[in-house]
Order: C-alpha cells, then structure tokens, then sequence
C-alpha cells in the first residue's frame, strides 16, 4: 500500500512540473531573449551569455512605450473601481432584494456570458461610433464597467452573507444602501479583490476590443502596442519586442502576488454556493 501511495505521489509530482514547465516555459523563454546582448543571436543558445538591461532601456527610449503604458492605465484604472461598484450593487440586488421577474433578469445575465464576443462587436463598433466613444478612454473602458460574470460572481458572495446581520442593521435604522455598503461590503471583501484582479488582467490584456475601436495610435494601449512594434520593427528586433512583453506582464503579476490570498479565497467564496 505505501509503495502504490508512493507511486502516486511521484505522477502527481511529475505531472505538476509538466503543467509548470508548460505555463512558465513561453514566459521564461521570452525573459532570456530580452536579456540576451547586442552580439548574441536569438537563437545562439537559451540562456543570455551576458545577460544586459539594453533591451529594456531600448524598449523606452525607441518606442512610445510610456504612452501606452499611460493609456492602458488610465483604461484599467476607470475599468476596475466601476466594476467593482455597478457589480457589486447589481449583484446584491439580485441576492437579497425581492422583486418580480429576478429568476429571469439573473438567467438573461448568464445567458449572455455563453455569447462570443465577435458575434455582437460588429453592432457595439456602430454603437460606439454613434456616441462618439472611438479613440477615447471612455470607449476603450465601456465594455468592462459593469460585466455579467461580476454581477453572477458578487451575487454568488453575497448568498454567504448571514441575513441576520442585515436584519439587526435594519433595526438600527439603515437603509438599504447603507447595509450594502457598511454590512455586506466588509463581508465579502476577498471576492471584491478577486472580481479585481479578474477586471485588471482582462483589461490590462485585452486587445480584440482596443484594436477595433481605435485608429489613432495616440490611443493605442500595450497590446495594440506590442503589435504595431512587431510591424515597425519589420519583426527583427525580437530582444525588444520580447523586452517590452516582460515590462508589460510585469504589473500583473506584482498584483497578483500582493493579493494571492484574497484570491483564492474570494473564488472558492463565489464558486461554493450556485
């Protein structure tokens, strides 16, 4: 018996490096191209032979990095706080707020989670056009301020909420706002820094929705970014290219980290109760 426990052990072991190798294999592939000299080929070897910080200097000074840099913040920055307060509301509403046909509002928000995004960016392209959001930060945000997987996952927190301590809020005179904010908030804060960091790395990344809505590169974010890189640079300069990845996945992965614990408790949270 201790010799199958072993055994089996030694597979998981085997296949969680695997999965590892797999995930962080492109990353660390990329991050040894960016370091790589001046005189040392792409591919001369994996490893940088004398690893230099030249790329990444390169990577500011012969791009407009810092400008897509400032957009994709401002972007993430409108995104995620807005999310977080129209879902948050939606989603409390639909958890604790009695009112006629809500079954059928929560099942129509679902319902829009199974439809691909290419089938309705033709009609939002027109929508946004129409109200004058092309080339705009506000057009670059609209699809993210309020997201039918939010309102289905701050709902799903807020069914963890014991309605006794709402009830007692209520006895001491708060409206529904106030329990909301003073009450159920506080409760459900590591699922309100997941929906967070799931706003922040979607937004961060995105590039289907800032690719069509934008034609000036003034508001080009990092992904469109990366890509008009890859074309002025005729594809050559891959030390830069993979330079500038590293600098861009970097802030997401520092958020990631600081707020890791939040993170999985926040999504066991959303995912336990349906």
């Amino acid at each position: 018996m201790k010799s199958n426990s072993r055994q089996k052990k030694i597979l998981i072991y085997i296949l969680m490096i695997g999965i590892t190798f797999i995930t962080f294999g492109p990353f660390l592939y990329t991050l040894f191209i960016s370091l790589k000299s001046p005189g040392q080929g792409i591919y001369d070897g994996l490893l940088p032979d004398d690893p230099t910080l030249v790329n990444f200097i390169d990577a500011f000074n012969q791009t407009d990095f810092l400008l897509y840099l400032w957009n994709t913040i401002i972007v993430t920055g409108i995104a995620v706080p807005l999310n977080i307060l129209f879902s948050s509301l939606s989603g409390y509403a639909l958890a604790r707020i009695d009112f006629r046909g809500r079954s059928i509002v929560l099942t129509l928000i679902i319902a829009t989670m199974t439809v691909p995004f290419q089938l309705y960016m033709a009609p939002l392209f027109q929508i946004a056009g129409d109200l004058g959001l092309r080339n705009s930060h506000i057009g670059l945000t609209i699809l993210q301020i309020s997201t039918a997987f939010g309102i289905f996952f701050m709902r799903q927190a807020f069914l963890h909420v014991p309605k006794e301590l709402e009830e007692s809020a209520y006895l001491d005179g708060a409206n529904k706002f106030q329990v909301w904010y003073k009450v159920a908030m506080p409760l459900v804060k590591p699922t309100v820094i997941s929906l967070a960091i799931y706003t922040f790395t979607f937004t961060w990344g995105d590039y289907l929705w800032p690719l069509i809505n934008t034609t000036e590169s003034s508001m080009y974010t990092l992904s469109i970014g990366l890509a008009q890189m890859s074309q002025n640079f005729d594809g050559g300069n891959l030390k830069l290219i993979s330079a500038a990845s590293i600098l861009t996945t970097i802030p997401s992965l520092l958020i990631f980290i600081w707020l890791q614990k939040y993170f999985i408790s926040g999504t066991a949270d959303g995912a336990i109760k349906g």
